[in-house]
């Protein structure tokens, strides 16, 4: 693959510079393409090296794009799009976030009462989640795809829309019918794949450095914050109607406001525009071609890996830990047991949604500032510190679980500290993801991440959890401290998970900085990919038809 120009013509007799030479200035004007200064493209022969020490200065680039780069002026210049406007776009886009996760979390702050309504077990009640988190998952490719090549605005409008019309749906299946009920669960991951996958990459087209970074930990606020107001609005919604179904009516009419807000707020930016510094068109390749890329990226991966982790972890605390808490209170005699027929004590859901509220403001605007500070001196801050959020959330969710039948007080402290410390990773890990990867590329990577993580984190662990519940139960005589030591042994799983998650980000930061580069010079034009067999044309060669890479062809 040789040097070439602006229309993709090879310059004779010109030697391109070394893979790894110094970075222009994220804002600065490219050179003008003479053959006094040819442009810095090179070929992938390999990831570019992480040649700085693990615990390294941070090089000259990624100083000045900690310090802000320029004015966001020149930003919105590029986009069409003023400030003020994608900030209101962010923040309709954090309130359709705010919903998906209410309404994910809703089903599990009454869950014991769906138990009680349908007659099911441990393992049926796990199903809940799982079907919908397998059917999220199965999507988000197709809608990765979409998002990357078709008009965004509209997607986010079917999904958010076929998304409500289900959750109201659910909310009038007969007692007879928990089968019903699994299927709607289901199809709400239609709505949720579609806005998961595009949504950030909206963000990402929006702001770039630390304004992307702080726009991020807004979303992301909502995954916990959400996950807390879908225990409490489900929980009181349900004790001021004395009807649980109620508690799934509620999203639904807040989506119908999520679609008017979107067909009036949202402008839609053009892809990767504010870091190429034009709206030149993107150069596309196949989907096959993306996966592939994807694949090779190591930071990518990894950190996706270390996401499944906490995905493993939130995904069984989010529907087993106000059930784990009820228990302990029958268990301990400190409350009485749920009736059939009557509603069951709201309580710990209650106070687990506000803990994850909390927690979840704590801990995202806490792990962005923190990174942001460390990223000055250390080009490897963001791994690091989910590394440590992991690494240190472990302990205190196992004493958690240890000192629940003993004190109430210490169980709910060590809840706290351990979401908290698990809460750093969110904005983070999607700021990473966005900065490795080009921006034709970005929602099949949030696809492709979604599906790794919940196919081995959220989409089992809760099914899981309920599943080694029951069998740790079967063949003993049933009694209520059975119950809750069953779940307790089932739940410190998620403990060692967490340590394992750790891992993998400890390991994408030794590989983060070079990846970080090559996406950087890709993105602006200044690193080409060999070509795939789908882009080599066919030239004449002894009469006879021959595969030859385009830029080795003189134009």
């Amino acid at each position: 693959m040789g040097v070439v120009t602006g229309r993709g013509s090879r310059s004779p007799g010109v030697t391109p510079p070394p893979l790894h030479a110094p970075q222009a200035p994220l804002w600065s004007q490219a050179p003008r393409e003479t053959a006094a200064h040819p442009p810095a493209m090179a070929t992938r022969h390999g990831p570019l090296p992480d040649a700085a020490p693990f615990l390294s200065q941070a090089d000259e680039t990624e100083a000045d794009a900690a310090e802000g780069g320029q004015p966001e002026v020149g930003v919105h210049s590029v986009t069409g799009i003023s400030y003020s406007r994608s900030v209101m776009i962010v923040a309709v886009l954090c309130y359709i976030n705010l919903l998906n996760y209410m309404d994910r979390f809703t089903v599990a702050g009454i869950l014991p009462d769906i138990e009680s309504f349908f007659r099911i077990g441990d393992s049926s009640s796990g199903l809940l989640q799982t079907v919908f988190i397998s059917s999220y998952m199965v999507l988000a490719p197709i809608f990765g795809y979409l998002g990357d090549r078709y008009h965004r605005k509209r997607l986010l409008c079917l999904g958010i829309a076929f998304w409500s019309a289900v959750t109201l749906g659910s909310s009038f299946i007969p007692q007879e019918q928990f089968w019903l009920l699994l299927v709607t669960r289901g199809l709400v991951g239609v709505g949720e794949a579609s806005y998961s996958t595009i949504a950030p990459t909206i963000i990402a087209d929006l702001f770039v450095s630390d304004q992307r970074s702080r726009m991020l930990a807004f979303f992301y606020f909502a995954i916990p914050v959400g996950s807390g107001l879908g225990y409490i609005v489900g929980s009181k919604v349900k004790d001021l109607a004395e009807d649980w179904h109620w508690a799934l009516r509620v999203t639904p009419a807040l989506g119908v406001v999520a679609v008017v807000l979107l067909v009036t707020v949202l402008r839609e930016p053009p892809r990767g525009a504010v870091e190429r510094h034009s709206d030149s068109p993107l150069r596309y390749t196949s989907w096959a071609a993306d996966i592939r890329a994807l694949s090779r990226n190591r930071s990518f991966v990894l950190s996706s890996l270390g996401f499944t982790a906490v995905a493993f972890v939130t995904g069984s605390l989010a529907l087993w830990a106000p059930a784990f808490l009820y228990r302990s209170c029958l268990a301990t005699g400190q409350c009485r047991p749920c009736p059939d027929k009557d509603t069951c004590s709201s309580q710990q859901s209650l106070i687990f949604g506000l803990i994850t509220c909390v927690t979840g403001f704590l801990g995202v605007g806490a792990g962005v500032e923190i990174s942001k500070r460390l990223r000055r001196t250390n080009p490897r801050a963001d791994p690091l510190v989910c590394a440590a959020g992991l690494l240190g959330s472990a302990p205190f969710l196992f004493l958690a679980l240890v000192c629940a039948q003993g004190s109430s007080v210490a169980t709910y402290v060590f809840i706290f500290i351990g979401e908290t410390l698990l809460s750093l990773n969110w904005a983070i890990v999607a700021d990473i993801l966005l900065y490795v990867v080009v921006p034709t590329r970005r929602s099949t990577a949030e696809s492709f991440q979604i599906v790794m993580s919940h196919l081995l984190g959220d989409a089992g662990s809760p099914y899981l959890i309920g599943v080694i519940s029951d069998r740790i139960q079967r063949g003993r005589p049933p009694s209520y401290l059975l119950e809750f030591h069953s779940l307790q042994y089932a739940l410190m799983l998620s403990a060692f998970a967490g340590v394992l998650g750790g891992g993998f980000f400890l390991a994408t930061a030794l590989f983060i900085q070079g990846d970080r580069k090559r996406a950087e010079l890709s993105t602006q034009g200044l690193l080409l990919e060999e070509a795939e067999p789908e882009d080599q044309i066919v030239v004449p060669k002894r009469g006879r038809s021959t595969k030859v890479p385009v830029s080795s062809v003189l134009i």
